[in-house]
């Protein structure tokens, strides 16, 4: 975390890097020594789990009205939202679809703009275990895009949903254009994953008592 936020800030610096593209994200889990043909884009699990895709009229206004209403996105510039709007990718997925399995290598994060996303996790001695039943606003994913490890947990839609997808590429994307709303955005992603770190280290801790 140390590192993006670095790599964040010395960008901000600079002037005239426009022609300097970043590939932080898109090469992370390169570097850490994992085969590309390990990595599960969005694209091809977009495919799987038969998304649709949402017109960014629709999906922007969704993202727009929750992100209103979160006190830490409160802290970010009037006209954030609105400039990360364009990073974003938005999409429809039915039922009962695997939008992130664990265990598996791939490198994008999600917003769920409407419905209900289950979050679970199988614990190594076999257990199935209900970590959360996210809430339209929620991120999922956003962990190993961060830190470009294997998924935590499971994350199936329990409902029809909709939903914002952020790929390593567009990030990167972001941090090329607008590095000072990169630094927002994982600024915000630490302190969320962190919280949620916290409910689920207890929720956990209460299973193996």
């Amino acid at each position: 975390m140390k590192g993006i936020l670095g790599l964040l800030k010395s960008k901000s610096q600079k002037t005239g890097d426009e022609g300097h593209d970043s590939v932080f994200f898109t090469s992370a889990f390169a570097s850490q020594g994992v085969d590309p043909s390990q990595i599960i884009p969005w694209e091809a699990r977009a495919v799987e789990v038969g998304a649709k895709r949402l017109p960014k009229s629709r999906g922007g206004k969704l993202l727009q009205a929750l992100w209103a209403k979160d006190k830490y996105m409160a802290h970010m510039q009037q006209d954030a939202v609105e400039r990360m709007e364009r990073f974003f990718e938005f999409a429809a997925i039915a039922p009962n679809r695997d939008v992130i399995r664990q265990g598996e290598y791939s490198n994008f994060m999600v917003v769920l703009l409407t419905g209900t996303i289950a979050v679970d996790r199988i614990q190594p001695w076999g257990e199935h275990l209900r970590l959360a039943e996210t809430r339209p606003g929620d991120f999922i994913g956003e962990m190993s895009l961060l830190d470009s490890g294997a998924r935590f947990s499971a994350c199936t839609s329990l409902t029809d949903c909709e939903v914002a997808v952020l790929r390593a590429e567009a990030l990167d994307e972001m941090m090329s254009q607008d590095p000072q709303l990169a630094a927002s955005l994982v600024a915000l992603l630490a302190r969320k994953l962190s919280l949620r770190l916290r409910a689920v280290s207890a929720r956990l801790s209460e299973s193996q008592l």
